[in-house]
């Protein structure tokens, strides 16, 4: 049995297995890049080595600086997490060849699902239902739509969806590029698109006596840019027909048998309405969603990982699958914004109690652009899946998240969607039903008077007469604050009579931290938190970042019209016009790549690139000036 693991990852997962690795008794060392130096899972190791730098290139995907990094702290076993190298059969090998235990599959298995292709050809031998794999240059108007699918890797990323044949190369080009930056390998194949169709998973643990777990099937349809959103066991659809269950169960267990497996993993299908359902890929390792599982099953995954790695043998069967669990992921972004990602300082970051939070970040954590914008996973488990959502929901809609946006309201929004308590939540919900809505203009103005009386209750003078009180009403006391793009004026007075404002509003108290309004004769509180050029009130209404707006501007913060700034900081990857080129409104100009995905900068009005102020390759912070385009002479 080994004695000291090594967690070569980072965030939320490695935070995971050093929580398992205590309680069973062993020593723990984490390897952190420079950018994390700060994070919380560097602290919660006994042990910690630097791998110089910040991206993952430099540093997570390093092999030879971590295999020393194990050996270096005294590591006798070496946890690969998911991401990264997890499903690196080169890594897991080269742990192997250090007289290091490899906690994960052998490097047989990770070799053989490696690449996407060869997966199916073997699962397809092996009895396991497939899709057929189309090559691109037998793509058809009659095959479309198709996903353009990366080999290698998984996550989302060198994927696209194609729906017309003129726009292939491109797609194809794109995809390539991507899954290349991402994964080191460019390979991508094609398959016909299910463009409403489930997501169905089944989790696989085997030991190396031969015996195979199928342990609970989940659903993680709901998703976006390929990427989960939210994941459930057991699957809405597996209960409306169950005897799909015994058919994926069976599939499951001939895929690992198909390739000797040993440890946990994730068979993946894409299933029909009917219940018909086809092998996607396998995932060699620890799942972000294994959590669901855990919660419907009283396993520790991490656990059997340990004990299956360490030789120990499994119970003939798992245990049976008792009530439902919901997991989301809370990502640093903006859903309404075409998920783009959000970096910065998490002033502050609370969930109340009730639900299981797996989450790589506290307070004062600084987002950088260089990893995965998944901030947190939120599990709740319940008797049944309407009571989850209803707990899910309404612990995330208390939830303090200060500092980043975040898709939280959208999945306030999804776990209280009608269709999603219907158990309708099929891979192309969001374009059923859209992204949610914005917080309504008379709650942003509600939360920004609160702000501001929050504000002035702070600089009231000594005898504590209200700021802006006046004997005999005069001015209204004005403050401004903007959300997106919209800026937003308060005015109010404070008369004999209380508070004067536009709207039906009375104040009932306030103070630096929290006010008391009467909104339309109902009693609101609102929670008020200040940071430097930011304001976060939260409320039953909903939560809102509001920043204060200068009464005076910098010049030289100020851009020059049709000026493209950078959204996010992140690394220009490439450029798609030259200065003098004509472009129109929307055209795709440059590329950037932050959170691990590709963001795209068009054009924002007709005309000609006057500069270009970056090239490929370089990093650019956000608010910086990509390009600029002028008025066509």
């Amino acid at each position: 049995m080994f004695t000291t693991v090594l967690v070569a990852n980072r965030g939320e997962i490695a935070r995971r297995i050093l929580r398992t690795a205590r309680s069973a008794g062993l020593s723990t060392v984490a390897v952190y890049s420079s950018a994390d130096a700060r994070m919380p899972f560097v602290d919660e190791a006994d042990a910690a080595v630097e791998l110089p730098g910040n991206t993952p290139g430099e540093t997570y995907l390093r092999t030879e600086l971590i295999v020393e990094a194990a050996l270096r702290a005294g590591a006798d076993a070496v946890h690969p997490g998911y991401g990264f190298l997890s499903e690196n059969a080169g890594f897991a090998q080269a742990v192997i060849d250090a007289g290091l235990t490899w906690i994960g599959p052998p490097v047989d298995a990770i070799s053989s699902m490696g690449s996407k292709i060869e997966a199916k050809k073997l699962m397809a031998a092996a009895g396991v239902p497939v899709l057929a794999e189309l090559t691109p240059a037998e793509v058809s108007a009659d095959d479309l739509p198709v996903l353009v699918k990366a080999s290698a890797g998984g996550g989302g990323r060198g994927m696209r969806v194609v729906s017309h044949l003129e726009d292939l190369a491109a797609e194809i080009d794109a995809a390539s590029a991507e899954a290349l930056s991402a994964f080191g390998d460019g390979t991508v194949f094609c398959e016909r698109y299910l463009a409403a169709g489930r997501h169905i998973e089944v989790q696989i643990m085997a030991d190396q006596h031969g015996t195979i777990w199928a342990v609970g099937e989940r659903e993680c349809s709901i998703q976006r840019r390929h990427q989960k959103v939210v994941e459930e066991a057991p699957s809405p659809l597996v209960e409306r027909i169950p005897s799909m269950r015994a058919s994926l169960f069976d599939a499951a267990r001939k895929a690992a048998a198909a390739i000797g497996y040993v440890g946990a993993g994730t068979v993946e299908f894409l299933a029909d309405e009917q219940g018909n359902f086809y092998f996607l890929e396998m995932n060699t390792r620890l799942q972000v969603e294994h959590p669901v599982t855990e919660e419907t099953t009283g396993l520790d995954l991490v656990e059997l990982q340990f004990a299956v790695a360490a030789g120990e043998q499994l119970q003939p069967d798992p245990p049976p699958t008792v009530g439902h669990a919901i997991e989301v992921r809370l990502y640093a972004e903006d859903p309404l914004n075409d998920w783009q990602p959000q970096t910065g300082v998490l002033h502050r970051f609370e969930v109340p109690p009730g639900v299981r939070v797996d989450s790589g970040v506290e307070d004062g954590a600084e987002v950088t652009p260089y990893y995965d914008a998944m901030l947190a996973k939120v599990i709740a488990a319940g008797p049944d899946r309407t009571t989850v959502a209803r707990q899910l929901a309404a612990v995330l809609r208390r939830a303090g998240i200060h500092g980043i946006g975040t898709n939280r309201d959208l999945l306030v929004w999804i776990l209280r969607h009608p269709a999603f308590l219907a158990g309708d939540t099929d891979t192309a919900f969001f374009d059923k039903h859209g992204v949610g809505a914005e917080v309504g203009d008379s709650v942003v103005r509600a939360s920004a008077l609160a702000a501001a009386l929050a504000d002035a209750a702070g600089r009231h003078a000594p005898v504590r007469v209200p700021s802006g009180w006046r004997n005999l009403a005069s001015q209204p006391q004005r403050k401004s604050y903007r959300v997106g793009e919209v800026v937003h004026e308060i005015a109010y007075r404070m008369t004999r009579d209380g508070l004067v404002a536009d709207g039906n509003v009375r104040l009932v108290e306030s103070a630096p931290e929290r006010v008391v309004l009467q909104v339309d004769g109902v009693r609101r509180v609102f929670d008020v938190a200040a940071y430097d050029g930011l304001v976060c009130v939260d409320s039953s209404l909903g939560s809102v970042s509001l920043a204060p707006v200068e009464r005076f501007t910098d010049p030289a913060r100020q851009v020059a019209a049709g000026s493209l700034v950078a959204p996010m900081p992140g690394t220009v990857i490439r450029i798609g016009v030259e200065i003098g080129d004509t472009v129109t409104q929307g055209q795709p100009l440059l590329w950037l790549e932050a959170m691990k995905m590709e963001h795209t900068i068009a054009a924002p009005v007709d005309g000609v690139v006057g500069e270009l102020k970056v090239e490929a390759g370089q990093q650019v912070e956000v608010g910086a000036v990509l390009a600029v385009v002028g008025e066509d002479a």
